[in-house]
């Protein structure tokens, strides 16, 4: 799968267009709504799970930090989902894969909507919310992976990052559809959105997910995935082969999504908590922020991948990586001064400088993987991060919080620690690739 470097005579045909841009928009659509339904939770942990499921604590932070456990909980069942949904993704097709995962994700989320709280009916209102979330982490855990792979595999050559970041445009997208639905529920106030309101975003998911499915039932499948199929190279455990053959890959993955997953829940969910919990901020206005710097990488989004398909993915990355490190101490001192314009400015600045280091995955990171494992090997390395840096970094940072009364030199020193496995992982997967081309 060639990245860059396109030829005035190789230009793509219109059909290459067409099914480049069908798929992109099928990608888009869907990691919306897979970031919609996980930001949703993210969201409602931060603002109410808290009292809704775990009300039994004096200090607020506490059941915070259930909630984030809880929620930290659906990230363990994701490898599970990357081995099965992307064995049928690496042996029945991408497209395929890809409809059972939204439809799973989907219902789960939307379930969530009807669970009584905790007053209700005790023990088991936390145990169904458990029971949802680690149904929805095995349908993420397939769903990145086959997005990603559509869009770029169906991408022409020179543009692999341009059209695979549509792919990535589905976590801001989800983030301006959860920010925006929790903003517009909790202008009633914050024990009508305590009481019930909460429950209207999860249940919003089940209009998208009809949506979701009805542009994937229409995408053509992958070609690189054709062509596999056409050589008969499909392997009988692709999971094994990549555990055997491809684990450099994945360790390597797992470092170059680190700031990709683990960033946006200590800027976004764990600075919410920070920001209401801690220092007493209205929840609405900063929503609102979060809203606006989440739409602002529609715009940064293309320009930061086009820029990566001219001068390569790995510069891109060393960028960012610099920059998330730069603004790490500005994204949360900022909250001290009260000014929500100003927070909100310090918002997209802080999304702006860590577009580099999400945007650029989709079409770097596959080429790191045999394209007849590539589903499994990317889904993993994907999901793995996920749990490292995104399942157990908001329990972690909320518990730094609570022991130190708000500080924020940890969550930090996290994005900063974040930014450099960045830079290593580029590095690492930029030498794999190299390798893998010129053998």
């Amino acid at each position: 799968m060639a990245s860059r470097q396109t030829t005035s005579d190789s230009r793509p045909t219109g059909h290459e267009l067409r099914r480049a841009r069908k798929a992109a928009t099928g990608a888009f659509v869907g990691t919306s709504l897979e970031f919609y339904d996980f930001y949703i939770y993210a969201t409602a942990s931060a603002l109410v799970f808290g009292t809704v499921f775990f009300p039994e604590n004096e200090n607020p932070f506490i059941g915070t930090m259930a909630a984030f456990a809880v929620f930290g909980v659906g990230f363990f069942a994701r490898p599970l989902g990357a081995i099965v949904i992307g064995h049928i993704g690496d042996r029945q097709g991408r497209k395929k894969a890809l409809i059972i995962s939204l439809m799973v994700m989907g219902i789960a989320t939307f379930l969530i909507g009807f669970i009584p709280s905790y007053d209700q009916i005790g023990l088991w209102a936390p145990g169904a919310l458990v029971v949802l979330r680690l149904i929805q982490g095995f349908a993420i855990g397939g769903e990145w992976g086959g997005a990603a792979l559509i869009s770029t595999e169906s991408a022409p050559k020179g543009r692999v990052n341009f059209f695979g970041s549509f792919t990535q445009l589905g976590s801001p997208a989800g983030t301006v559809m959860s920010s925006g639905m929790f903003a517009l529920v909790g202008l009633g106030g914050h024990d009508i959105l305590e009481a019930w309101a909460w429950r209207v975003p999860f249940w919003f998911a089940g209009v998208l997910v009809v949506v979701g499915l009805i542009l994937r039932v229409r995408l053509e499948e992958s070609p690189v995935f054709q062509k596999a199929v056409g050589e008969q190279q499909k392997r009988k455990l692709p999971f094994v082969d990549v555990f055997r053959k491809e684990w450099k890959s994945v360790l390597a993955g797992v470092l170059l999504v680190a700031h990709g997953i683990g960033g946006f829940y200590v800027t976004g969910t764990l600075f919410l908590s920070y920001a209401t919990q801690g220092e007493g901020l209205e929840s609405s206005p900063l929503l609102i922020g979060q809203t606006i710097a989440a739409a602002s990488s529609f715009i940064t989004f293309p320009i930061v991948a086009a820029m990566a398909d001219r001068i390569g993915e790995r510069k891109v990355l060393i960028i960012s990586a610099v920059l998330v490190i730069i603004f790490a101490a500005p994204h949360f001192f900022v909250v001290a001064t009260g000014d929500y314009v100003l927070i909100s400015l310090m918002l997209v600045v802080t999304q702006t400088a860590g577009a580099g280091a999400w945007v650029c995955i989709p079409g770097f990171l596959g080429r790191a993987f045999a394209p007849e494992t590539r589903y499994t090997g990317i889904s993993l390395a994907y999901q793995i991060a996920s749990i490292l840096f995104g399942g157990i970094l908001p329990s972690v940072g909320a518990a730094i919080l609570a022991a130190t009364t708000g500080a924020v030199l940890g969550p930090v020193l996290i994005l900063v620690g974040l930014a450099v496995l960045v830079m290593i992982g580029a590095v690492l997967v930029h030498r794999i690739v190299k390798e893998r081309e010129n053998a």
